[in-house]
């Protein structure tokens, strides 16, 4: 049985086999006995995107990773980086630490903070990604055009990301379909990437996308 480890754009987390291109996490949140997820979802405001390899590390997911064989933090995957922002993770700056830095520059020039700290970018992702209690925003079919690539969003049935001008369908193994905006219901929509996010996509933060997003036509 796979772990229940798998984080959707809504933040939610599930329990299927495919794992997707990153890792990452919200502190520690499993019983290492059972490997098996605590009532809560979250044990710090610093919710973070790691790289699956870094210095030959290995670890036993949602084992005893921590000093003295204590827990550790609970391994989370995600897709691709764009997954894993509109779950309201950001950069890593210990493994990603050029990404992370290229995250909070543009953070800074999005929200006029000049020299911008982790901890100011926690704290407002922290209001505003739902899976910690953030709201929907409404988003009718005109405001598609409006989004910036990576941004994802939700039709009432299945998460869609922005992407050069059409949206990309996504899944748990990738993206399988690719809708123009025209094609979509004139009924509202909501956002699912935070508004932090979102101002940080608008100046200019790449994400990187599954490589299903590449062969999609």
């Amino acid at each position: 049985m796979p772990l229940q480890n798998r984080v959707d754009p809504f933040g939610d987390i599930h329990a299927v086999s495919s794992r997707g291109l990153f890792t990452g996490n919200r502190g520690l949140i499993h019983d290492p006995a059972t490997k098996t997820l605590l009532q809560k979802r979250w044990s710090t405001k610093a919710w973070i995107i790691c790289v699956c390899e870094f210095q030959g590390r290995r670890r036993d997911p949602m084992g005893r990773n921590g000093p003295r064989d204590s827990a550790g933090w609970t391994e989370l995957f995600f897709l691709d980086e764009v997954t894993a922002l509109a779950a309201g993770h950001r950069p890593c700056f210990h493994c990603q630490r050029q990404r992370a830095k290229e995250f909070a520059l543009a953070f800074g020039a999005a929200f006029g903070i000049a020299d911008p700290r982790a901890p100011q970018i926690d704290e407002r992702l922290h209001h505003e990604r739902l899976a910690s209690g953030g709201s929907m925003v409404e988003l009718d079919r005109q405001g598609m055009a409006k989004l910036p690539d990576g941004a994802i969003i939700f039709d009432g049935r299945d998460d869609y990301a922005i992407r050069g001008g059409r949206a990309l369908r996504w899944t748990f193994d990738g993206y399988d379909l690719v809708r123009d905006f025209d094609a979509f219901d004139t009924g509202e929509m909501c956002v699912v990437t935070p508004a932090t996010s979102i101002g940080v996509l608008s100046r200019g933060f790449r994400p990187r996308w599954h490589p299903s997003a590449e062969t999609l036509r």
